[in-house]
């Protein structure tokens, strides 16, 4: 499961070579960013619907009502922003939601370790989805979002009529693999550093969130040369996102609940299923990709896009958004090709 986290291998060591005192310096951003100009007057933020859980979510739409609904789930340690540019390409067709998931951006963070159990965040998508007025959906995940996705798929198969990954394998595929293959196992050894109390947000935060940044912009984790590059204003987006109090908490908790999670009781997707994988992914192991196939009773297309990291829809938008298109409009072809 895709899961992306920090290597404590890198990107940590990072903010102690600031000098001693900026280290502890985490700059609270609190005047929200203008969105609308980074993403356009097309889109409209609905602030905050309340679902029959108490909670409340905070998403960004686009496209005619009653359009088929093509549902976004972003990952760790993003937010609905990460999906701008598919927002863009296909609210001509669909009415497009991209959400703030649980304990992330606007959306209400609780405060327990233990609201963020699997089915809780899957309870999540369904309320949403019904809240929105449809009763299936196109549902898109990526990292974390995809590990929902999967287990949306599996668990409510009658709701998503199309199921699209992007850098995330199925849970099973994740579990089996990383217990098998320690490469795997030492790229996934932030889970265990996260479920120390505390720390690890420290350490996210020292030196303004550098270590944050850095998986985006490292050349080690970030996006490649050949990619998008974030501009000033899109990290800047995130760390306003990351910094507001206890953010940075809400996402940890989805890697504090893993443990008790796993093994899922069941497995199969009956959903066609595309499957879009970065090849320089520095946090999953690409043999896990041609894996999802023993889970899935439907179609299954496999597209590696080579060059690209893990955060793929914001590195190659271009290239994902035409996959996804073909995949959106073809038939029940069983190709499985590399780009």
């Amino acid at each position: 499961m895709s899961l992306l986290s920090l290597p404590l291998s890198a990107p940590l060591k990072s903010p102690l070579k600031a000098s001693p005192h900026r280290i502890f310096i985490s700059r609270f951003r609190d005047s929200p960013l203008p969105f609308t100009r980074l993403l356009g007057s097309s889109l409209q933020t609905v602030v905050r619907i309340a679902l029959e859980s108490g909670l409340r979510f905070h998403y960004v739409a686009a496209g005619e009502r009653g359009k088929p609904l093509m549902l976004f789930l972003h990952g760790f340690p993003e937010f609905w922003f990460s999906w701008r540019y598919q927002l863009r390409e296909f609210k001509s067709e669909f009415r497009v939601v991209a959400i703030d998931m649980r304990g992330y951006g606007e959306s209400d963070l609780p405060l327990s370790t233990e609201s963020y159990r699997f089915e809780y965040l899957v309870t999540d998508i369904k309320d949403i989805v019904e809240y929105l007025g449809y009763n299936r959906c196109c549902l898109v995940g990526h990292d974390w979002g995809g590990t929902i996705a999967w287990l949306f798929a599996i668990h409510y198969p009658e709701m998503v009529t199309k199921l699209i990954v992007l850098n995330c394998p199925h849970p099973s595929v994740y579990a089996d693999y990383a217990l098998r293959h320690p490469s795997q196992l030492l790229k996934s050894s932030h889970f265990f550093f996260f479920q120390l109390p505390r720390f690890p947000e420290l350490m996210l935060s020292i030196n303004d969130f550098k270590a944050l940044k850095a998986l985006f912009t490292s050349r080690s984790t970030g996006i490649g040369r050949k990619g998008r590059w974030l501009t000033a204003e899109d990290l800047e987006a995130y760390l306003y996102a990351l910094s507001q109090p206890g953010a940075l908490t809400g996402a940890l908790n989805y890697h504090r609940n893993v443990f008790s999670s796993l093994p899922l009781n069941q497995n199969h997707v009956r959903s066609p299923v595309l499957l879009l994988w970065g090849e320089r992914d520095a946090f999953l192991e690409q043999e896990m990709a041609e894996a999802c196939r023993l889970y899935i009773r439907n179609h299954f297309r496999l597209n590696i896009i080579s060059g690209a990291s893990h955060w793929l829809q914001q590195d190659q938008p271009d290239i994902v958004n035409t996959l996804i298109w073909t995949f959106l409009k073809e038939g029940e072809g069983r190709k499985s090709y590399r780009n």
